[in-house]
């Protein structure tokens, strides 16, 4: 993958001043991986528009937006790189100016194209493929071409105050800082006795993990979940699978559809789970909040990231985000 092209990727003066803090950070080889790396962000909603800033910035090679979709009223709460006259305009056209603007070093293209009429070998271009606002479908297709060419998948959305992330590297191999502690012997001035002391050192250890396709963590068994975590999880597929039927998400407007409640209700059976995620199916899960889409946005951001750079452990392989509790959730299901 890119750890392959880095050996001709030099750092030009003016980069390394400008991503000087990152390469103190995690280094010049991670960074340069960055450099060398393409990356394709499909749907550009407020969620797309959080991981596209973050990927930018961070100096990556190039990034490609794809979305066959217009600006909305709707994106208007949580979409900040489209400008206010924008709706009815291609989201990823409309926001090609201000991500641009965020780094010009990045090489940043927008495609209008929709992604069923991509073929397979589309995909296999990009070193890292994020996929947001697609069907169960789509993902299951996408995640299946990137696997078939060694690409690495990631995908998530974000639905009113709920959200998740979803990763497959395949089989990742990174490095990890450890800090560990080492006993030394200092001898003390005029006495023969040394004396013991203890300090932290950090090391760096090469690890790899192994990780499932998308398809492997839907309808996973309720006992693998514990129920406090499990409840995101049920709207993640209470959402996809209302996706997956109707071609959309429920709108504002749709507040309490028939539609939606029966997609719940199907879950809610299927789980035997009563009533216990009435009150997350009464919440907000239409539109995006742009407090919700900074926060799962960061951490996709934040995944992606160290992925390319193959600094830090990834998350594997599910991470959700509870509006009740404010704090993120790391699932390891289908496994």
């Amino acid at each position: 993958m890119v750890e392959d092209k880095t050996q001709n990727v030099d750092l030009t003066d003016h980069e390394a001043e400008l991503y000087d803090r990152q390469i103190r950070l995690w280094g010049l080889d991670s960074q340069k991986r960055l450099r060398a790396a393409k990356i394709l962000l499909i749907g550009l909603n407020g969620f797309g528009a959080e991981i596209a800033k973050n990927i930018i910035l961070a100096g990556v090679k190039a990034v490609t937006f794809l979305d066959h979709r217009n600006v909305t009223a709707e994106d208007r709460c949580s979409q900040f790189l489209v400008f206010k006259d924008s709706i009815g305009k291609n989201r990823a056209e409309a926001s090609l100016q201000r991500a641009q603007n965020l780094n010009s070093m990045v090489n940043i293209e927008a495609d209008t194209s929709n992604i069923d009429d991509k073929p397979d070998t589309f995909f296999s271009n990009f070193d890292v493929v994020c996929a947001t606002q697609c069907t169960i479908t789509q993902l299951k297709r996408i995640n299946e071409i990137c696997r078939k060419h060694n690409v690495k998948f990631f995908c998530g959305d974000v639905w009113g105050t709920y959200g998740y992330t979803f990763a497959d590297l395949i089989e990742h191999e990174y490095a990890e800082d450890i800090v560990q502690t080492k006993k030394i012997l200092l001898g003390e001035s005029g006495e023969p006795i040394q004396k013991e002391k203890f300090e932290n050192i950090t090391v760096t250890e090469k690890r790899k993990d192994t990780f499932v396709p998308f398809e492997s963590i839907l309808n996973v068994e309720k006992s693998s979940i514990s129920r406090k975590e499990s409840e995101i999880y049920y709207i993640m597929l209470i959402m996809l699978n209302y996706r997956e039927k109707h071609g959309k998400d429920p709108l504002p407007s749709e507040r309490g559809s028939e539609s939606f409640k029966a997609e719940a209700e199907e879950i809610i059976k299927k789980y035997e789970l009563e009533d216990n995620i009435n009150h997350l199916i009464e919440g907000d899960v239409y539109a995006q909040v742009s407090p919700v889409c900074a926060i799962v946005g960061g951490i996709m951001g934040q995944e992606i990231i160290k992925t390319v750079s193959q600094k830090g452990a990834p998350h594997n392989n599910v991470f959700i985000f509870n509006r009740d509790t404010l704090c993120g959730k790391i699932l390891r299901l289908g496994q």
